[in-house]
């Protein structure tokens, strides 16, 4: 026999080996006959069937299955493998299915995958596996799809039309029958929703429910972004009607409820373009020469009260969504531009945390409960870092947001001065308990009124924003503890421990830039790692080492399951300071209260659930913002084409390399296929390609020279042509 055959003849017998333990463990508890197995797999051929009764007396003697009478056979109890998993579409259409508590994700092949979509929760069947052969399987029921709606393009036939889903995990078109376009031409964009998928046709059936517009269009592009992610851009209608036929009004008699703090210094510091103001803080000198510093947050449980569709909704989206030019906010307009935004020199419900710190920023006493403030002033972070940097109270037209030059009372000078200071003292308490100090620089876009990106600057936060952080972090952690402390059920923010696999990864790749990490305990690692961040700043691998340490942190979530914040060092966190744009907060201010009010400890079971949903939708968003900054990012380099870039290797595949150009941080993809002169492999554990002639290597962290190839706005893809390295 040739090698060709025998090859054929051992994959022929694989599959028969398989179909035997699909019949069997499809129902663990009857017996089956070789004539049964042979008509339930689609076995007519004889040399098929001789080999599928040797295999079975084979895997009988082997112990893998049993003979319950003469020549009927079923499956031993503890070889049954089916499991349920989540689905992980790859980008060649196979997928891994990720089961909880199992080490080893599940290769499914993708003729296996038996119409499971990315994500879909379903129940795999696991085949037997040989030692040191990667799991494998298929999947035998979807339990739960993830989804049924997506975005997609229009092609249209004579009767009826094909949608081709944008998403390249997507692997199969949606039917859409001429009646159910709902209006859409051929080549529009569209979400369509799928209605079914009989077992005899190879597409799926669906309806367009909304045409988004032409590909390529920014508006359409964008709501392409939200809607492929489930996220909405606009209110219902009755949310809008319920939101304006709100009593946003102060009364004297709410007021007496509540501490009355309108005649303490109170400002707010937040980005000169901010249109929603959820925090504030208050300051005053204590007779002691202590200092009464007061965090004032939106009292938004105030009007989105429980049981209305305005808090269904507001549950529902569960966060604002920050795109590049716009937010979606997760309240109407109606809050949190105006009655929960505690502009200047108006009178604001709030819900604050009260402190009084001496000098070395240690507590001495804190309070918690509802207020009253009226905000004597707003300011840019570019206003109060000119003061924290200048210590007067002079700032130039240029930097104000009011376009001319005004004297600051010198009252808030002081207040800005001392809360900079104790704000200081808190961060190196912080800084030696263990906590990281992500500074990572983010890239914005300066645009146009046509909402088309014209420059790129990078956001870095100073000492005033930091200013602001810490008295936040405060509020967050004290209130956590407060409660905590009760062993009341409560909504934590938590943050596990890094991933030792990813930061030994780390450690690898920043070798090579001379730094290292050291793993002696938890706080050398978190020391070792704050040098590391340290070091880099302002070097040409600084972004790609901060997203890399990043990547090897665990992701924070909400619970009511506490075990601490690692990256902050904090035995007790929550979320407190931000009801306008997160949920969770708003539970956190209605738990608090009801337990100021002497109120019982509530179900975990029931907040546990909302903490999932919020965390869930959290990740949504954030991915969502992601990637309309990639899609400006390819906006922004359309008009580069041709021209040369100095980039850093920010990731390597088997089907390419992603490199991040220094000068504006847009990433593109180099494909392997396209680098000229040698065949490059992937070296997974290198991190790198080499080529197979001129054992030329290309590895992460290299300096390379590449070239705009190619732009597409509706794939989000930039493609870049490797010229060489900038040696």
């Amino acid at each position: 026999m040739s090698k060709r055959n025998k090859k054929a003849r051992n994959h022929k017998t694989n599959e028969i080996t398989k179909g035997i333990f699909t019949v069997l463990e499809q129902e663990p508890n009857k017996s089956f006959n070789y004539k049964q197995i042979a008509a339930k797999t689609g076995i007519t051929d004889a040399q098929d069937r001789n080999t599928l009764i040797k295999r079975l007396v084979q895997l009988k003697e082997k112990k893998r299955i049993k003979e319950v009478d003469r020549g009927t056979y079923q499956v031993l109890e503890d070889t049954k493998t089916y499991h349920e998993g989540r689905v992980d579409i790859t980008g060649r259409g196979n997928a891994y299915i990720i089961i909880e508590g199992m080490e080893e994700d599940v290769f499914v092949p993708n003729n296996k995958i038996n119409k499971a979509f990315h994500k879909d929760i379903v129940e795999v069947f696991i085949y037997p596996s040989k030692k040191g052969k990667k799991l494998e399987g298929e999947v035998h029921k979807i339990i739960e799809r993830n989804k049924t709606t997506f975005v997609g393009i229009v092609d249209m036939q004579k009767t009826f039309a094909f949608v081709r889903p944008t998403d390249f995990r997507m692997y199969t078109d949606i039917f859409v029958s001429n009646d159910k376009l709902s209006g859409a031409a051929n080549g529009d964009k569209v979400i369509v929703e799928m209605t079914d998928w009989p077992n005899d046709v190879g597409s799926p059936f669906g309806k367009v429910t909304e045409v988004l517009g032409k590909p390529g269009e920014h508006n359409t592009e964008i709501h392409s972004i939200l809607a492929e992610y489930g996220l909405p851009y606009e209110f219902p209608v009755e949310v809008e009607r319920f939101a304006d036929e709100l009593d946003t009004s102060i009364k004297e008699e709410e007021i007496k409820k509540r501490r009355d703090m309108r005649d303490v210094l109170t400002f707010t510091i937040d980005p000169k373009d901010a249109k929603d103001f959820d925090d504030a803080l208050s300051f005053q000198i204590l007779p002691n020469e202590n200092y009464e510093i007061g965090i004032h947050i939106a009292d938004v449980s105030h009007y989105l009260k429980e049981d209305t569709v305005l808090d269904d909704e507001a549950y529902e989206r569960a966060t604002s969504v920050y795109l590049v030019d716009r937010v979606v906010p997760m309240l109407p307009e109606v809050l949190s531009n105006n009655a929960c935004s505690l502009r200047p020199n108006e009178e604001k419900y709030t819900f604050s945390a009260i402190f009084e710190l001496d000098k070395k920023s240690n507590i001495v006493d804190q309070w918690y409960g509802r207020t009253v403030i009226n905000s004597n002033e707003r300011f840019a972070y570019e206003e109060a870092q000119h003061i924290i940097e200048t210590s007067t109270g002079d700032i130039p037209a240029d930097i104000s947001i009011r376009g001319n030059a005004y004297k600051v009372d010198d009252n808030v000078v002081e207040a800005t001065l001392i809360m900079d200071k104790l704000a200081k003292i808190m961060r190196g308490k912080r800084m030696e308990q263990g906590a990281l100090s992500f500074d990572k620089v983010e890239v914005r876009f300066n645009l146009n009124e046509n909402s088309e990106p014209v420059s790129v600057y990078f956001k870095e936060g100073k000492d005033a924003n930091k200013l602001i952080e810490e008295f936040m972090l405060l509020a967050n952690r004290k209130v956590a503890e407060f409660i905590g402390k009760q062993k009341k059920t409560f909504i934590y923010r938590i943050h596990d421990d890094p991933n030792e696999d990813k930061l030994i990864a780390l450690n690898g790749i920043v070798s090579r830039f001379g730094h290292k990490l050291d793993f002696k305990d938890k706080k050398s690692i978190s020391a070792s790692l704050n040098k590391l961040l340290a070091d880099v700043k302002g070097k040409k691998e600084q972004n790609l080492v901060d997203t890399l340490a990043i990547r090897s942190m665990s992701k924070a979530i909400y619970t009511v399951n506490n075990i601490g914040h690692y990256g902050l060092a904090f035995d007790y966190y929550s979320h407190f300071t931000s009801p306008i744009r997160r949920y969770p907060d708003v539970m956190v201010h209605r738990l608090l209260q009801h337990y100021l009010d002497g109120g019982k400890s509530v179900k975990e079971e029931v907040y546990e659930q909302k903490c999932k949903h919020s965390s869930d939708m959290e990740y949504l968003a954030s991915s969502a913002e992601r990637d309309s900054i990639k899609y400006m990012q390819i906006k922004f380099m359309q008009d580069n084409e041709d021209k040369e870039f100095v980039g850093v290797i920010s990731g390597v595949t088997e089907w390419g390399v992603y490199v991040e150009i220094i000068e504006n941080k847009c990433e593109g993809m180099v494909r392997i296929s396209d680098i000229k002169g040698d065949y490059y492999t992937f070296d997974a554990s290198e991190y790198a390609i080499t080529g197979e002639r001129t054992k030329k290597t290309y590895q992460l962290g290299d300096e390379v020279i590449v070239m705009v190839k190619n732009t597409d706005l509706v794939k989000r893809h930039l493609d870049f042509a490797l010229l060489g390295k900038n040696e």
